[in-house]
């Protein structure tokens, strides 16, 4: 599979985003990675920049409607040498029909970049489709079932046996929309008064709900008073309860949101992650905060600590396809295989942290993934194997409240149709389990 054509022409903002989606669909590379070693994108001003990462984003949450939009402004489909043509397009039909850039803009930028990327031959279409869906798109747009076209068939498959076609679908509509900010404060109780300095909302889950904004220029950053995490990566922390005064190991913690939670809730929290440079993310974040916690680089599978622990959070690798609302790209880098390699983990790295756990003591088992396989699935798996472990179920009042986002069996379950009306959440699973005595 040859490489798409490196652009050429001085870097400008939707010269970047298309080597941004360039390095997603075609080079396999996460978006946050892409992200954060783009030098283009860096050297863009804040408002360029902040256009690019829009514009990329756009065109991921909404690639199922955009290459069905240019199918039919096509009279046969483009030839696979000419995929940086088809990016082009991409681009603009995300800015001409999904954030309204005036027409003459959205055309004659998408001409220009075809021709820096060589392909001057393709002008005249691109510049046709472009202006025919100018012209059509609308419609176009809302005769489509934007819900089905932008979500791959086997996460669709997969959404529908666990949760049935209408949550199917209400997950897959919170994907278009842009996300929130979502908070977690160190000092929980002062959570009304830091919502009306941030002009956000308390959400049930405490977490400090804002608009999206440059995060180190808030008020309260510079101090160390927040953290941000999203509202249902919040929720697994709080399943132990009273943990001040206690060991607490978290497994797989980078970014270290939990480990932070865990931290302000004066526990002495031992953090563990495989990855160094993770790991020093994880440190820079605690000394801004404020906060302290051992830091330790060790495969979590093999690592023990010097004596069992009385709490051991397990947030394990896994697909992550409960985030796919804040990371767009997940929908078309992941697979159903990546599930199933996963799973072989998450079941390792189980058995590995009830042999850290004391006694009597609690795991807490989590994903942010929607796959039955990754969640409740282990879990059954766990229990059926003869684990010295029972299920400690949960309760509303354990998570503010929320008990829309329990199981019948008592684990959590977020959806990111939950608190639709406020913003939807991430997509997680949580098991609360007792080692016996």
């Amino acid at each position: 599979m040859s490489e798409p054509a490196v652009v050429t022409a001085p870097p400008d903002a939707r010269a970047v985003a298309l080597d941004l989606l360039a390095s997603v669909l075609w080079r396999k590379q996460a978006l946050d990675d892409t992200l954060a070693a783009h030098r283009a994108l860096a050297a863009l001003q804040p408002r360029d920049r902040a256009f690019a990462r829009q514009l990329v984003g756009t065109s991921l949450r909404r690639l199922g409607q955009i290459d069905a939009l240019i199918a039919q402004a096509l009279a046969t489909p483009l030839p696979a040498r000419a995929r940086p043509v088809t990016d082009v397009l991409r681009l603009g039909v995300a800015q001409l029909l999904f954030l309204g850039t005036p027409a003459h803009a959205a055309v004659s930028t998408a001409v220009e970049l075809v021709e820096a990327s060589g392909h001057r031959k393709m002008k005249a279409l691109v510049n046709a489709v472009l202006r025919r869906l100018s012209r059509d798109g609308a419609a176009l747009v809302a005769a489509q079932d934007a819900a089905r076209l932008n979500t791959p068939d086997w996460l669709w498959q997969s959404w529908r046996a666990s949760y049935g076609e209408d949550a199917a679908r209400a997950i897959a509509k919170a994907h278009l929309q842009d996300p929130p900010l979502d908070l977690t404060l160190k000092d929980q109780a002062s959570a009304p008064d830091w919502a009306a300095r941030l002009s956000g909302a308390v959400l049930p889950t405490g977490t400090i709900r804002c608009e999206t904004g440059a995060v180190t220029e808030l008020p309260g950053f510079g101090d160390g008073a927040w953290w941000v995490q999203d509202a249902a990566a919040t929720l697994p922390a709080r399943l132990f309860g009273d943990v001040a005064g206690k060991t607490a190991i978290d497994l797989c913690a980078a970014p270290g949101g939990k480990t932070a939670q865990l931290a302000a809730a004066g526990a002495h929290v031992i953090a563990i992650d495989r990855s160094g440079p993770r790991l020093e993310r994880v440190m820079q974040n605690l000394a801004r905060l404020t906060l302290e916690a051992e830091l330790v680089e060790a495969d979590a599978a093999t690592w023990r600590p010097p004596q069992p622990a009385a709490f051991v959070l397990l947030d394990a690798p896994c697909s992550a396809t409960g985030t796919i609302r804040r990371h767009p790209d997940i929908a078309h880098l992941k697979s159903h295989d990546d599930v199933t390699r996963l799973a072989r983990t998450q079941d390792r790295l189980l058995d590995a942290a009830i042999a850290m756990l004391a006694p009597g003591g609690t795991l807490v088992y989590c994903v942010c993934s929607l796959e039955a396989e990754e969640g409740p699935r282990r879990i059954e798996r766990l229990l059926a194997s003869g684990a010295a472990v029972a299920r400690r179920p949960i309760a509303a009042h354990d998570i503010g409240g929320m008990g829309e986002c329990l199981t019948a069996e008592g684990d959590l379950r977020t959806l990111p149709c939950h608190l639709a009306a406020q913003g939807g959440m991430d997509g997680f699973y949580a098991a609360r389990l007792s080692l016996r005595t």
